[in-house]
């Protein structure tokens, strides 16, 4: 260990050797260190995929090996992760399922309808593929001060953030009263359905909305189903939902307390400004139809970078230069002229100039 330890630190302090940095010029180290070993990086996180498996026909969870430029996230924080698809890198946002402080991350990627980087993840995941990890964010986290009774809810996918949350309690030795509700399709789409059951001192009730068969909860969330997964829950008990906008909903309407966190991109209907969008950039110009500006540049013929889609990421974020726009999720508008802006939750108020 002693060894290993030493060479580690003798490789960061070549890497970080002011002569290499000018000789390897312009393009930086990474360039070259990455044809020897993809992930031997000085400013790039990334990493490698140790392991595959398939839990179910709808899924993938990857166990990532990540390098030392990598700092980590909390419990209930997503993680920008990028491959290369078609010869072009792509950005999504998924949250890890693993404990936090774990040497090895772990994310399930639930496969969308249509959706590329999932069902590119889904298909051809495989041991030894190298990915980014670009940044790390999210305020869908556990309190400082753990709270005694929690419940968590979730559907689908949005099963990773909250099992974070548990597999850290856990690992953290916290004797705490927990209920776990999870809603999924049917039984075999039901991740992790094994370990939750055989996790000690967790109630897991599970409800399938298709194929009802073994379910342990009929119909959508409600007042009984939080009964049923934590008796005489109380004001002081903490509830955590992540999962489609339908469920948060239903949660928040029993409990306007809860910690939630939705993965499904938001539907707008905006109405035009008739303003002038004008991709400075690019010397393209279009005139505004009322979608988010990440929506209406893609269809000028524009590839701009983008993860999730709404608002979380912060990967499509450009130079707003002029102009007003307004954010969709918030309704906040703004008029300041030179700002950075959410391309794909930001849509035109009038003439608006983007750097792009």
């Amino acid at each position: 260990m002693f060894t290993e330890m030493r060479t580690r630190s003798l490789r960061e302090r070549v890497l970080r050797s002011p002569l290499l940095d000018l000789l390897t010029g312009p393009h930086g180290v990474d360039r070259y260190t990455e044809l020897l070993t993809p992930t031997w990086t000085l400013g790039e996180a990334r990493a490698k995929v140790v392991a595959v498996r398939r839990q179910t026909p709808r899924s993938v969870t990857l166990t990532l090996e990540p390098n030392h430029v990598f700092t980590g996230f909390r419990a209930g924080q997503h993680i920008n992760l990028t491959v290369e698809v078609d010869g072009r890198r792509r950005t999504r946002c998924y949250s890890p399922a693993s404990a936090e402080g774990a040497d090895l991350i772990e994310l399930t990627v639930g496969r969308h309808d249509g959706g590329l980087v999932s069902t590119y993840l889904c298909d051809h995941a495989r041991p030894g593929m190298v990915v980014g990890l670009d940044s790390v964010g999210g305020d869908f986290t556990l309190p400082a001060d753990h709270p005694r009774r929690i419940l968590f809810v979730s559907g689908g996918s949005g099963v990773t953030p909250v099992l974070s949350m548990l597999r850290t309690l856990q690992a953290d030795g916290a004797g705490l009263d927990v209920g776990f509700i999870h809603y999924s399709r049917s039984a075999e789409e039901a991740c992790y359905r094994e370990e939750l059951a055989a996790m000690p001192g967790v109630r897991v009730l599970h409800g399938y909305t298709r194929d009802t068969a073994g379910t342990d909860l009929h119909g959508r969330f409600c007042a009984e189903h939080l009964a049923a997964a934590l008796p005489d829950a109380d004001a002081d008990t903490a509830v955590f939902v992540c999962g489609p906008p339908a469920l948060v909903d239903a949660v928040r309407a029993i409990r306007p307390d809860v910690r939630a966190e939705s993965f499904v991109p938001p539907t707008f209907s905006g109405m035009s400004s008739g303003g002038q969008v004008s991709f400075a950039d690019s010397g393209v110009e279009v005139t505004d139809d009322g979608r988010p500006l990440l929506e209406q540049a893609e269809a000028a013929g524009l590839t701009p970078e983008s993860g999730c889609r709404m608002g979380i990421c912060h990967s499509c974020t450009r130079r707003k230069t002029s102009g007003v726009v307004k954010n969709l999720i918030t309704g906040a508008v703004s008029g300041v002229d030179s700002e950075d802006v959410q391309i794909c939750v930001s849509a035109p108020v009038g003439d608006v100039e983007i750097a792009l």
